[in-house]
């Protein structure tokens, strides 16, 4: 004869009760723990310097200029044909990457407490002046993590007149793989990066860095001289 299921008693419930808060404590300790590992991972992405442009020139190839919308900390004197592209951001106070599409540029990333930037700025101002103004490459200062002061000091000691703008941080330097100062992008009139310099830049990769960005052949990732890591 078959037997009958003993019915659940009052005891049984009240222990299968008790050992519910057990049950969801642990539930959501496994869901805190893997939030807090999901949020550390999406920290430490987001602080780390973007490498596509580095691994593409690496490869022969260009990359595209990652966008920046900055407020100009200097106009400088571009010269009439470089200054018909800048109409729209000499009126709104802001550079964008969209104003430099059709023009090829040497985007320079500086501070003014980085002391290979001081040895480099002579350099950077007379090639503007030489061949970037005249061979119609714009040359653009991206000052970061600097007092706007010290910055505009900065460009006066150096007599610098071509465009800056400025980023109270460093995201718009990390998009583009910059971990340091002074680094180097040199990009064709269609927005490709096709040249890196990491640290002070030599005369003959300036020279080199131009002529690729007037022509759209990538060169690579090239090491200079001094460089200061980001503060």
């Amino acid at each position: 004869m078959r037997e009958q299921a003993r019915p659940e008693q009052p005891d049984d419930v009240t222990q299968d009760r008790s050992r519910w808060p057990a049950r969801v404590g642990s539930g959501l300790a496994v869901v805190i723990v893997a939030l807090f590992i999901g949020l550390l991972a999406f920290g430490l992405a987001a602080q780390s310097p973007n490498s596509t442009i580095d691994s593409r020139l690496a490869e022969g190839r260009t990359a595209p200029a990652p966008a920046f919308d900055l407020a100009i900390l200097q106009r400088g004197e571009p010269g009439p044909v470089l200054r018909r592209a800048l109409t729209r951001a000499f009126s709104t106070g802001r550079l964008t990457t969209w104003e430099l599409r059709g023009t090829p540029v040497l985007l320079n990333i500086w501070a003014s407490w980085c002391e290979p930037c001081r040895q480099e700025a002579p350099l950077l101002e007379s090639a503007w002046r030489k061949l970037g103004r005249p061979g119609r490459v714009l040359f653009v200062g991206l000052d970061q993590q600097d007092a706007t002061t010290d910055a505009l000091a900065f460009l006066h000691t150096y007599g610098v007149d071509y465009p800056n703008v400025h980023d109270p941080g460093d995201d718009v330097p990390r998009s583009y793989g910059a971990t340091g100062v002074p680094e180097t992008f040199f990009i064709n009139a269609d927005g490709q990066v096709v040249d890196h310099v990491i640290g002070v830049i030599a005369p003959k990769q300036l020279r080199e860095g131009l002529s690729a960005a007037q022509t759209g052949r990538p060169v690579g990732v090239q090491s200079g001289g001094a460089r200061r890591q980001t503060k």
